[in-house]
């Protein structure tokens, strides 16, 4: 797997679009976890592209079954503070490599933020649920960390939870979404990670600014 902190994925160039982001608490259509949200509000917001297609593959999956979603925008700042403190922690756990082997080895499930799709709105963290609300287990917790349980095709969880991964992904890569392989319940659309996988000349979003907030 190429991880995020790889010079291939930070040679893509970027071609912003200027599409706004979407407030998901204006949309129906999706179900908005709250267990991250932020005062401002952050959390639920996504890219315009990005949030119809989410809206499509809500349409693939079977009746009774709803996207999750957990977070989407982050702001640049949290995701410095948020891949810091994951290398900070590797270093504890993992004492004597050098700065390149603990930035590589936590971008496997932390984003560097000079290329994370969050902070460009063109990522998403969703799991599944039924209609009643009731999460469905998926083999981890969203956003648990560094387990290979965590890795999408992973084969040390329950032929349950490996079928609730297969739906939310065939769902998400019908719509043209790509998942970033060590995290399950991370998808995107537009960004560097995505142009890479698809073969993309460009990213179609960077950063957010304030312009687009």
């Amino acid at each position: 797997m190429i991880v995020l902190s790889d010079p291939e994925i930070s040679r893509i160039p970027v071609e912003e679009s200027g599409e706004a982001l979407i407030d998901l608490r204006a949309i129906p259509a999706l179900r908005l976890d709250p267990r991250l949200a932020d005062p401002d509000g952050h959390y639920a917001r996504l890219r315009l592209s990005l949030v119809d297609r989410l809206i499509t593959a809500q349409t693939l999956i079977r009746p009774g079954l709803r996207f999750l979603v957990v977070e989407g925008f982050r702001p640049v700042e949290v995701q410095v503070k948020y891949f810091d403190a994951h290398v900070d922690r590797l270093r504890a756990s993992a004492p004597g490599h050098d700065e390149d082997w603990y930035r590589h080895r936590a971008s496997r499930y932390i984003s560097p933020p000079e290329v994370s799709p969050h902070p460009a709105g063109a990522a998403v963290d969703l799991t599944l649920c039924e209609t009643d609300g009731h999460e469905l287990w998926l083999g981890t917790e969203v956003n648990d960390t560094d387990t290979d349980a965590c890795h999408t095709a992973s084969t040390a969880i329950s032929a349950q939870a490996r079928e609730h991964r297969r739906i939310l992904a065939e769902a998400l890569t019908t719509v043209g979404l790509t998942n970033y392989p060590s995290e399950w319940w991370h998808w995107s659309y537009g960004d560097r990670y995505w142009a890479y996988t698809t073969g993309a000349s460009a990213a179609r979003y960077g950063p957010v600014t304030s312009d687009h907030l």
